[in-house]
């Protein structure tokens, strides 16, 4: 037995996306302690949140965290799209109007930068049931190939039409 590897829910390495969300940390301790796993070798793996730094704000999100990202050495990464549900902070949050969430067009071009911006080797995985458009990639081999499909998606799918497979969402 032992440990072959950890998940780390990073969901952001943006600052300001990272206290949004409560995170307790920033872009230099994910830093700093990714580091400190890279030299005891040990694999890990990180979680990303499209639209958790909520609408307007996906771009610079994607940028900075594919930077932070691209710093170190994730085995893969998993992609999730946030999703809103009652009894928790950022649900009540925009319940008061202090949070307005991004669309789900704006979430895949988040997605979208986020992919483009990554400057390492690695297995992308957003297919999880919050992503409206599963993908998966093998980076940097098949970026331009992904970032065309989610761009043909934003291109012919009506944001309605994406809302509405969200708001089915009973859990994840």
């Amino acid at each position: 037995m032992g440990i072959n590897g950890l998940t780390i829910g990073t969901e952001s390495g943006d600052d300001g996306t990272l206290a949004l969300a409560g995170k307790g940390y920033t872009a230099a301790d994910i830093l700093e302690q990714c580091r400190k796993l890279d030299e005891a070798g040990i694999e890990y793996y990180f979680v990303y949140m499209t639209g958790l730094a909520g609408k307007g704000r996906g771009y610079w999100n994607a940028v900075n965290s594919a930077e932070l990202f691209s710093r170190l050495n994730p085995y893969f990464i998993l992609v999730d799209s946030l999703t809103l549900f009652p009894d928790t902070e950022l649900y009540r949050m925009e319940q008061e109007g202090q949070f307005t969430p991004a669309g789900e067009k704006e979430r895949l071009e988040e997605l979208q930068v986020f992919i483009r911006n990554l400057q390492i080797r690695t297995h992308l995985f957003a297919d999880s049931s919050s992503n409206f458009y599963p993908v998966t990639a093998y980076l940097p081999k098949e970026r331009d190939s992904v970032a065309s499909e989610l761009q043909h998606i934003i291109n012919t799918v009506r944001e309605e039409e994406m809302a509405q497979c969200r708001r089915n969402l009973k859990s994840l």
